[in-house]
């Protein structure tokens, strides 16, 4: 299998992990009951699908083909991360924003991690930018900075007292 050819399944990926990410950060935005911290979080799912069309154009400039089974996978699996047990059989949980929050923060560090493979490369390929990919890492720290005030006040309302069980 060539450079090109391993570089696109990684990036294609890298997508589906990024359809999950989108598709869960809107839902998490949308669950939210505090309007002050769901104002955060649709900003914050307004950038994961900003950084989510960051990656196809960077995937066009490429020539990678995207993997459409793979980005539908990576929609169904969202899908089906909602079925998972939180304590609650109909309605959201303290659980739920806390397991979101988890996810969301893995998301963003491994794209981050992704912004970075790329990165390494920027500097021996042409058909990457590296001041937009080191634009791309900045924002993918500032996320999850984000994410894990957000993740922390989870837990205290998750766990402590006078949280509901």
């Amino acid at each position: 299998m060539s450079n090109h050819s391993l570089l696109g399944v990684y990036l294609n990926d890298h997508l589906a992990g990024a359809t999950v990410g989108t598709e869960l950060a809107h839902r998490a935005a949308a669950g939210q009951r505090d309007p002050a911290k769901r104002r955060i979080m649709r900003t914050l799912a307004d950038e994961i699908g900003e950084d989510r069309q960051v990656l196809l154009e960077i995937m066009a400039a490429l020539g990678i083909r995207t993997r459409g089974y793979k980005v539908w996978a990576g929609w169904v699996a969202e899908k089906a991360g909602r079925l998972k047990l939180n304590g609650s059989l109909l309605a959201r949980s303290p659980l739920s924003d806390l397991l979101e929050l988890e996810m969301m923060r893995l998301g963003v560090e491994g794209k981050a991690a992704g912004w970075q493979s790329l990165r390494a490369l920027a500097d021996e390929r042409q058909d990457l930018d590296p001041a937009r990919l080191d634009d791309l890492l900045a924002r993918a720290g500032d996320q999850s900075k984000r994410l894990e005030e957000l993740r922390k006040e989870a837990v205290a309302a998750a766990f402590h007292s006078g949280a509901r069980r």
